[in-house]
């Protein structure tokens, strides 16, 4: 993660570098932003990796049994 004061930074610089690595902004020494790069996803993959709830939902199936192959294939054949 980068760290860069407001005062010695442009957008078009933290953008660039949130490409490669997560960028806080700093004010006074306290943060004030996180800029995270998105290039490469479009809107809707964008706005679920900012979701909460998204990730919820994502956690709480992890937590699910699963079913392996055959096992699949046997309950859908009856």
């Amino acid at each position: 993660m980068k760290t860069v004061d407001i005062q010695e930074t442009s957008l078009d610089a933290c953008v660039i570098d949130a490409q490669t690595d997560r960028v806080v902004i700093m004010r006074g020494g306290n943060p004030v932003a996180l800029v995270v790069g998105v290039q490469g996803l479009d809107a809707e993959q964008a706005q679920l990796g900012a979701s909460d709830d998204f990730w919820k939902l994502i956690s709480d199936r992890r937590k699910e049994p699963t079913l392996n192959r055959s096992a699949l294939e046997k309950k859908l054949n009856g």
